[in-house]
């Protein structure tokens, strides 16, 4: 397919709608084409791993991998994110959450073995990245949302480039929470508002490797994500 030379300006959902997965893959060709070639390799393997590992998974109304694609390309094109350890980690935060046992290659594997494989393939860092941002095994008879929210903060105090995935993540789920139909919307938008005041201070701090601009871009994304849960949850009657 030929894209418009303006593909690499386009915000990653408009792409999404128009191009679908094609034309995400086709941007995050764009994005890595100012690593060397080792590193520009590593994140195509990277993308390789995680669509293999996803291929029969979906987001509502799209492939999985799209959601992938657009964390790791809003980390390297919005955050000025130049680190291939954390773009690898980006494109691959689902994967041990949410195939252990295949990315070890050892049927009823656990996130251990599963991190155990992923540095191995792709390096220490890289796997303690995806571990900081990997939801943990949680208690059935307390509430769900409320230990997702309290383990987020808690790794994310230890981990200042965890933060960065973690605000990559909830962007693509916040602020793209109008791109959801059905039930999930408002169940996505009940989850995520209270972390709008827990990533807005976590990204302000100033050991959070991120420049002054990129921060105030994520606060205006924070704001918009804000906007559109109250829109959802506090309806003008």
């Amino acid at each position: 397919m030929d894209y418009p030379p303006y593909l690499s300006t386009m915000p990653m959902h408009a792409i999404t709608e128009v191009y679908g997965e094609d034309g995400l893959r086709e941007r995050y060709r764009l994005e890595i084409q100012r690593f060397a070639a080792p590193e520009r390799q590593r994140l195509v393997d990277a993308l390789d791993v995680a669509t293999s590992l996803h291929r029969d998974d979906r987001r509502v109304r799209e492939p999985y991998i799209n959601h992938l694609l657009r964390v790791a390309i809003r980390v390297m094109h919005h955050y000025e994110v130049s680190d291939v350890d954390v773009i690898t980690a980006a494109v691959l935060h689902d994967a041990v959450e949410d195939h252990p046992d295949e990315l070890a290659g050892v049927p009823g594997a656990g996130a251990e073995s599963a991190l155990a494989a992923l540095a191995a393939r792709f390096g220490a860092r890289t796997a303690h990245l995806v571990a900081a941002v990997t939801n943990p095994v949680y208690d059935p008879a307390a509430d769900r949302d409320e230990q997702y929210r309290r383990h987020v903060r808690q790794s994310l105090e230890r981990e200042p480039w965890a933060r960065v995935l973690k605000v990559s993540d909830f962007t693509d789920n916040g602020v793209g929470v109008i791109h959801t139909t059905g039930p999930k919307v408002a169940r996505s938008a009940a989850k995520y508002r209270p972390l709008v005041p827990v990533l807005r201070e976590l990204v302000a701090r100033p050991d959070t490797p991120l420049s002054r601009l990129v921060k105030q871009h994520i606060f205006g994304q924070l704001d918009l994500a804000e906007e559109r849960f109250a829109a959802i949850l506090d309806p003008v009657v």
